[in-house]
Order: structure tokens, then sequence, then C-alpha cells
């Protein structure tokens, strides 16, 4: 048997990466040995040879993206880190999944450098770069000229049997290849194992024959131990500008334990501390000290700082000369690159004129976002084919669609033609990749990325939602047709739980507007708040536009609730609440309410996750304590308003499905109707009355 000292460079760099993987897992008796066991050549091949990137400056923007889809073999990704001179030091490595360390079990964004996206969650990753490779396609095309490429990198990535398995990956894998994204390479660890069990017990499909009809270029290797193979096979895919790539790479799990290898007991536990020794002893290692890194490999390893360094170098001297031809354009692209707002961006933002007839905030949301995406070239996304209902077409914008195709446009976008310089997704009925591949269009950088479905939809899209906002990503998910109040279509379609369940997701910003001009108010919000995506929630139905010289202006917004209209006296005998249509219901109840001789405060809570950020000095100047009856109406379920009106208030909501029947129809009967918020609000003043 060889000792370590006559391994080749290669073996010694690969089994370097191995027995990190393993020592970490093992110290902290937690993790995935597994898939880093191997996977290990591939990864060493793709990181050494092909991936461009700059250690020193994680956040290069003309890096190749690297996504580990496969998120829990996490410290394949973290041993590469380190060992390639990221600032991810020895003793992290050691701390692998431990409190407070930049080494968690799953990778996340913004936690340990040079992590592009948060995986884990299977197939999540597999989108996330489709949407990078779709930013790569659009900035290159829009920015790039003949002589100038300072857009041009690719994503990579490393799939597992699980990511192919999750639907997710199939909705993803379908638009990429149907958009041809040439630049988006794939090396599937192809090892016959999940967590549980052999693959052949759930997954017997041809996965080369599916990725072929989903329109990719798809290669196998059969031996992912040889290094030759896999580099000849990388080659090719670059070769292949017109189809995404997937390497079908055939590994063992758990490659050189010699009673868990090629079995499940490899995948999520650690080896075992005799076990791990025998694997050193199979992969001609030292047994001690742990963590052991071979001098040679680690100077290997660290070409990547200096390579990386002139690469960087290089294309900064490359930006100089595109600035001197194209002074206008490389601003423009400086400036995104640096997520900097191009100046006046909010300028065409249109003020709505106050009117008792009104119109729906979806097609109020359609004129604000077209008018800041006039301003604002980051801006790009689409609908889940239901831009006709949503109101997300940006008009004139063209059709981000593959050049080499003649398809059918999105409608309102054919002026802009069609090609990779286009900013209307067409992501098709794929609400889940759809989001994903926002969260990939967002991370990338540059971008500020929106998609748009019907709220009661958003049930598809909740773990990419929540993937945004653990990520801080600035991603606007757009949801029309926000309650019962859309009618006929029933309640399937009647979103009634959907808005407390987004309000449950930490670091999302869910802002239901009560009308046009708090939908402008909302988007203003949106733009300049990069650390938190947005689920913007909006009407079927039209909306009263409030005349702002008789209610306050929306300015109140941006602390998520405000006294849209005291009582006349200033000394109100009770608060009403509500958000988006139900304002109106509380607007029309306070007049109701005065011709009683009771003084009503009237609040609009358009985002109570801003409210909840304020001070105490201010909430309490909203939902003054003094003021104990309070009755809260939103059409949905009543969790999450208890807080908000207290022991003695109130709350109409809706706590069941709806039902099939014109919208004025389904609110009449199911109580929101002026004249049931002025009884309940009338109820509540009784004496001793008390919540129901």
């Amino acid at each position: 048997m060889k000792n370590s000292a006559d391994l080749s460079v290669d073996e010694l760099c690969i089994n370097t990466i191995r027995t990190l993987s393993i020592d970490a897992v093992q110290k902290a008796n937690s993790g995935h040995p597994g898939l880093p066991l191997g996977a290990a050549p591939m990864a060493y091949v793709l990181w050494t040879q092909f991936l461009k990137h700059n250690p020193s400056n994680p956040n290069w923007f003309d890096r190749d993206r690297f996504v580990l889809s496969a998120g829990h073999g996490s410290m394949l990704l973290y041993s590469l880190l380190h060992l390639t001179g990221y600032d991810l030091p020895l003793e992290q490595i050691k701390n692998f999944r431990q409190w407070a360390s930049s080494t968690p079990g799953h990778p996340e964004r913004g936690v340990t450098p040079g992590v592009e996206v948060t995986t884990g969650p299977l197939g999540q990753g597999f989108a996330n770069g489709v949407g990078m490779a779709i930013a790569e396609a659009y900035l290159s095309e829009r920015y790039n000229r003949p002589d100038f490429k300072v857009i041009d990198h690719y994503t990579y990535g490393i799939v597992s049997d699980g990511d192919l398995m999750e639907g997710i990956t199939s909705e993803a894998a379908s638009l990429a290849g149907h958009l041809g994204l040439g630049k988006l390479i794939y090396l599937y660890d192809n090892n016959h194992i999940t967590l549980s069990a052999e693959t052949s017990l759930t997954f017997s499909e041809n996965c080369a024959g599916r990725f072929e009809a989903y329109g990719w270029h798809v290669q196998s290797v059969e031996d992912g131990n040889d290094l030759d193979a896999v580099t000849q096979a990388i080659h090719q895919a670059k070769e292949e500008s017109t189809r995404p790539s997937l390497i079908l790479i055939k590994t063992h799990i758990g490659f050189g334990s010699p009673h868990k290898q090629d079995t499940f007991e490899a995948h999520g536990s650690p080896l075992g501390e005799e076990e791990v020794k025998l694997t050193k002893e199979n992969l001609s290692w030292p047994q001690e000290p742990p963590f052991y890194i071979p001098q040679e490999a680690l100077k290997h390893f660290r070409q990547a700082v200096e390579t990386g360094k002139i690469a960087e170098a290089e294309w900064e001297a490359a930006f100089d000369a595109y600035e001197k031809e194209y002074p206008q354009l490389a601003q423009e692209l400086y400036e995104l690159m640096g997520n900097e707002l191009l100046d006046n961006w909010d300028k065409n933002i249109p003020i709505f004129p106050a009117d008792a007839k009104g119109i729906s905030t979806r097609v109020a949301d359609g004129k604000v976002l077209n008018a800041i995406a006039g301003e604002l070239p980051s801006i790009i996304g689409g609908s889940a084919d239901l831009d006709p209902s949503t109101f997300t077409t940006l008009i004139g914008a063209g059709s981000f669609e593959d050049p080499k195709k003649n398809l059918g446009k999105i409608q309102g976008a054919v002026e802009g033609g069609w090609g990779y310089s286009g900013r209307n997704i067409a992501f098709g009925i794929r609400e889940h990749a759809m989001g994903a591949i926002c969260n990939g269009l967002s991370a990338h950088g540059a971008l500020i990325p929106f998609c748009a479905t019907f709220l009661t939809f958003s049930d598809y899209m909740r773990p990419s939602i929540r993937l945004a906002a653990l990520m801080k990503l600035q991603v606007v998910f757009i949801f029309t047709h926000d309650s019962i109040a859309l009618g006929e279509d029933g309640p399937t379609h009647q979103s009634v739980e959907h808005v407390a369940a987004l309000r449950a997701i930490p670091n999302l910003n869910v802002i239901r507007p009560c009308d046009a001009n708090e939908t402008a108010a909302a988007w203003k919000i949106i733009i300049e708040t990069r650390d938190h995506p947005t689920a913007l929630v909006l009407t079927r139905q039209n909306v009263p536009t409030l005349d702002r010289n008789k209610f306050a202006s929306t300015d109140g917004l941006k602390q998520g609730a405000y006294i849209l209209a005291d009582a006349p006296n200033g000394k109100p005998d009770l608060i009403l609440m509500a958000t988006g249509s139900e304002v109106g219901l509380i607007v029309a109840t306070r007049d109701k309410l005065l011709e009683k001789g009771i003084q009503a405060r009237i609040v609009s809570m358009p985002c109570l996750e801003l409210f909840d950020a304020q001070t105490r000095e201010y909430r309490d100047s909203v939902l003054s304590p003094l003021v104990t009856r309070r009755l809260s109406v939103e059409a949905g379920i009543s969790q999450g308003w208890h807080k908000y009106v207290g022991d003695k208030g109130g709350i109409i909501s809706i706590d069941h499905f709806g039902a099939s029947a014109p919208g004025p129809v389904v609110m009449k009967e199911f109580g929101f109707t002026v004249e049931n918020v002025c009884k309940q609000a009338l109820a509540l003043m009784e004496p001793g009355a008390k919540r129901g």
C-alpha cells in the first residue's frame, strides 16, 4: 500500500479534501461524510482547472458561480474554500456545525465567504443556478460589445440523486433547456444512494434521456475517480454554447470506507472513529494529526489566490478600456454591480387621483412597476403564465428567450423583441422553480427580480420564499387575487390562510396596500430595502383611491401602519384597523359610526412586519394603549391579529374556506360589509363587551 509521500499531487489534494471532511464530521459527531468522499475528485478538477474565482475577493463580479445544490455535503465546499485560500481558517473547519461558526451544517449565504446561495432543501440550488445563468445571459447581452466581454462567466454546480428527484428540479431543468442556457454546467454525483436506501428503490428513470428531452447537452463519466475523463467532459460542456450541460459522473458514496462505501450508512452520519481510521488507511493517509494538510497539497490549492488576483486584475483593465469606449454603459453597469440605485429612479412613479370607483391594486401595481422599470434596467422578471391577470408585463421590454428561436411573445412585450436582452421572463406554469430562479437572479447580483402569480399559489413557492428570507435577498414576490373577493373561481383560488402564512416567515415583508397610492409607496420601500424580500399582496377587484387631501399621506407606510384618519375630536372611542381592500370598509364605517356619536380612529396597516419594527413610542401613537376598544378587519384568517386588538377588541375575519359566487356576493355573505363592521364595532362599545 502507498503512503502519503508516494501519492501524486492530484491524489494528495483529493484525499486532503476527503480527510478534512470526515475529520470535521467526526469531530462534530454530525454531518454527511459520504458525498465529500465520493465527489472530491470531480470537485477538485472543477475548482483547480476550470473555476474562475478570486479567493481574496469572493465578490468579484465576473467570477464563475459555484452552487453545491447537494448542500448536505457542505464539508466538501468548506474544505475547498479553506484550501484555495478563502477567509475560512482551519479552526472553522474544526468547528463544523458548532455555535457561531462559519461552517454551518448546510451552506449559508452571508455566513461563509465564497458561499453563493443557501442550499440544503434539495433542488433549490439547482434552480438557483438557473437564475444565475439567466442573469449572466441578460447582463452580457445588454452590456457586452464585440471587443469587450465585461460579463463572461459560467455557473457550475454539483447536484445529487436527491436533487434530481425533487419536482422543482424538473421545472427548472425544463425551463433552462428551453432557454438554451449554454453557460450552465452541472456535475451529477451519480452514486445511487440516498439517506435511507439505494436509489433503485425509488428512482429508476433514465436521467440522461430525461435531460436530453429537456434540451440539455448530456455526457456520462463511468468512473468518478478518472480525472482525465472528468476534465474532458467539462471541456466538452464548455464547448457546447447553445445548451445547458449535465455530466453524469458515477461515484462511490463514502469512497474508501471499508464497511460503509456504497451504502446509505455513509450518507448522513459520521463514519465512527474506527471507520475513520480504516478509511484513512485505505487512502494511504496518516492517522495523526487529525485535519492533516500536506504542504504540497496546500501549495497546489493556494495557487488559486494568485491566479484569482491576476484574473480580476485583467478584468479590471478590460473594464477600464470598456469605460473609455462606452462611458454611459459602463457607468450604468458599475452602479448595478455595486447595488446602487440610479439617479431619479423613482421620478416617473405615478400619483393616482382620488376616485371613489378606483382601480384594483394589481392594475396600479403594473403601472408603478413599469414606471420604475423604465428607469432601472436591473428590474427583470415575469409570471407563472399569468401576465394578463397579474399585469406584470414590462411593456416593450422584450421577452427573455433563446435567441436562436422565434417563439411566441409575451403579451405587451413584443416591441422589445426577444433574446437574452429581454426583461420579461416567461416562467411557464412552474411556480416553485420561478421563486428559486428569482433567488438565483438576486444572488447573482446587479438585478432586482420579481415574479408573479395568484396568492393561493404561494403555497407552491413557500420553500423558495423562505430561503429568500433566510438569504436576505431582494426578491419581489407579487401575489394578486388576494382574497375571497376574487369570486367565481371559488375556494381553490380564494386565499384565506396565505397572508398569515407569509407573515409567519421571518425577514419577509408582507405588504397589502389599500389603494393605488399605497401600492406606489410600497414599491419605493421595496426598491430601497436591500436586505429583505417582499411579498406584495394585491386585489383583483377595484378599490377606491383615497383622497389624500382628506386622509393621511402614504408616507406612513414606511412605518408599516399609520393613522389614516383620526377621530374628529382627537379622542377616539375605538380604533378600526385593516389592510388592503378592507381599508375601504373601515373608512365607510367611520362615517356611519359618527352618525351614532361614536368617534373612530382609522388605521391602515399594510405591513405588520414594518410596524412591529418601530419603536414602542410610535406603535403606541398609532394604537393608543388608552383605546382598548379595537376592531381589525381583514378577509383572511384571524391568526396574528389578536396581539393588535387586545383583550377588549374584536376581529372580523374568515376562518374557513370561501365559496364560488361573484366577489361582492361572497364578501357580503361572509360579513365584509359596512353594515356588519358597524354592527361589530357597536357591540364592542357595549359595557363589558369582550372579543368573542
